[in-house]
């Protein structure tokens, strides 16, 4: 989920919020009629796209019956549209396809050298594949204590090299393609690495001095997770209006901090993300190496794509491991709370397996692709498989950031029915959002027919809404649905469209009629 932001994140009196759902209103107003006919469905559907507020905006809209595969209601149904967030749902089902449920991402140390009586004469890796829960609060938050006991364990005492936090597992940038330059430091848009953790983010926190004129205190959580930190905030009179300014350039690892805070106000707290993930996770492992007794001669260096080694990984020896949950929990997760990271870090697994099995197959395609270009290329031939055309859907990363993405409702509701026939279709079902109940739909819906009803994934940037996924209408028809409003300019005073989205879903799960 992208919401509206700022490359410079500029903080005044009234303090942008970086993340959170509390406080979102419930609504409880259902219309007046439940449809019991399609035409009356219909209409009731009509009356809320073509609202005058609407009249410069695109929807696209797709109804279609799981138990008979009959159309209930379609409004521009072809259009291609930005699905935003929604398109976690093309990344899901290439997961589940080609990874499976169970599989358990490891994060490894590794020597490339001989041990010699507790001694590694050589570095010791630290290598990344992707796991995207590590360090986090759920899954595995010792994660470095683990390793470096299952190595002080073994006999392991002395690392004569260097130890390396290495993500190269993944190739290509960290960001995803179509990613916007000015998304790149905050929390929704943290980096994609192979060697993640503590969900890539860090938290600022800015505290005024007790008196004007004096600095005010910046601290990062964790503590290290930004290298650098230029902070000029300064502490202004009580009771004037906050201006809090953070900075990091793209590709930079410091964070300028500058503008100032009222005296004797509450402090005032942003996420942001973390300049270079496997260089903090690369600390992490050695303040653990020294608690466990394991000394290291040499430093920390982090190994990031392109950078070219020799050392053959796939001969080199696992002297620890930690294991992350298994996908389907991994997948619950990104889409409950459309967490960007878990999605695109999916995505990428799922390339590093389909080049892979090119290599194998002896036709790997001429020239280099990123792991992500790999990931949608095996996305592209699920699609070809499922029967949705490559001019129904175009998507270029796997966490919905993207402006480049475009699907129509058509393709959501293939894409639907496909996911419903496979043996997973009930685990991914109930890793959506339910209405009313949990993740980013829990304070809408409540109180209506829809409410612990419809699981579905919502999809949220600058000028984009919408909603795809699952409902049973009030006589027991199972319907897949999208949902797609692009091109809303909202006024300043109006309701959100979010209520607009929410009132169609509703109106399909008061349907008392049949397809």
């Amino acid at each position: 989920m992208k919401p509206g932001s700022r490359y410079l994140l500029r903080i005044g009196a009234a303090c942008m919020l970086l993340g959170g759902l509390a406080g979102t209103p419930a609504y409880a107003d259902a219309p007046a009629l439940a449809p019991a006919t399609r035409e009356q469905l219909a209409s009731a559907i009509d009356d809320e796209i073509e609202q005058a507020r609407f009249d410069a905006a695109s929807w696209g809209i797709d109804v279609v019956s799981l138990d008979t595969g009959r159309t209930l209601y379609a409004h521009n149904a072809d259009r291609l549209l930005e699905p935003a967030s929604t398109a976690k749902l093309y990344t899901a089902a290439l997961v589940l396809d080609t990874i499976g449920t169970d599989y358990r991402i490891p994060t490894q140390l590794l020597a490339t050298r001989q041990l010699l009586q507790g001694r590694l004469e050589g570095p010791l890796i630290l290598r990344g594949m992707g796991d995207p829960t590590l360090g986090t609060p759920d899954t595995n938050p010792d994660w470095a204590d683990q390793l470096a006991a299952q190595l002080a364990a073994s006999g392991v005492h002395d690392v004569q090299g260097d130890l390396v936090a290495d993500d190269s597992y993944f190739q290509g940038p960290q960001d995803g393609s179509g990613w916007e330059a000015r998304d790149l430091q905050s929390w929704f848009a943290t980096p994609s690495s192979a060697l993640s953790v503590e969900d890539n983010m860090v938290q600022v926190s800015v505290t005024p001095a007790n008196a004007a004129g004096h600095p005010a205190a910046v601290m990062l959580n964790p503590a290290g997770a930004i290298p650098h930190l230029v902070n000029s905030i300064t502490t202004s009179a009580q009771n004037t209006r906050n201006d809090i300014n953070l900075y990091r350039a793209p590709g930079n690892s410091t964070l300028y901090a500058f503008g100032h805070i009222a005296a004797h106000g509450e402090p005032q707290t942003f996420r942001l993300a973390m300049a270079d993930p496997a260089w903090y996770a690369g600390t992490q492992m050695r303040e653990a190496l020294e608690r466990h007794g394991v000394h290291l001669h040499g430093s920390l260096r982090v190994r990031h794509w392109p950078e070219q080694d020799n050392t053959d990984l796939g001969k080199a020896v696992v002297l620890a491991q930690v294991l992350s949950p298994p996908v389907m929990e991994i997948l619950d997760r990104g889409l409950k709370r459309s967490q960007n990271l878990y999605l695109q870090n999916l995505l990428q697994i799922a390339g590093v397996k389909a080049q892979a099995h090119a290599e194998q197959s002896g036709d790997p395609p001429v020239g280099f692709l990123s792991t992500e270009a790999w990931g949608i290329r095996a996305l592209k031939d699920l699609l070809e498989h499922i029967g949705i055309a490559p001019g129904m859907a175009q998507i270029e990363e796997g966490a919905g950031l993207s402006r480049k993405n475009l699907s129509t409702p058509v393709a959501f509701v293939q894409l639907l029915t496909y996911l419903a026939s496979q043996p997973y279709a009930g685990q991914l079902r109930d890793a959506l959002p339910a209405a009313g109940v949990d993740g980013t739909l829990q304070w809408r819906m409540r109180n209506t027919a829809a409410a612990d009803n419809v699981q579905a994934k919502s999809g949220s940037m600058s000028n984009v809404r919408c909603l795809v996924g699952y409902v049973t209408t009030a006589s027991g028809e199972r319907l897949a649905f999208a949902i797609m409003l692009n091109n809303f300019a909202r006024g300043e005073d109006e309701p959100s469209p979010s209520r607009n989205l929410d009132a169609i879903v509703e109106l399909l799960a008061q349907f008392s009629g049949k397809s």
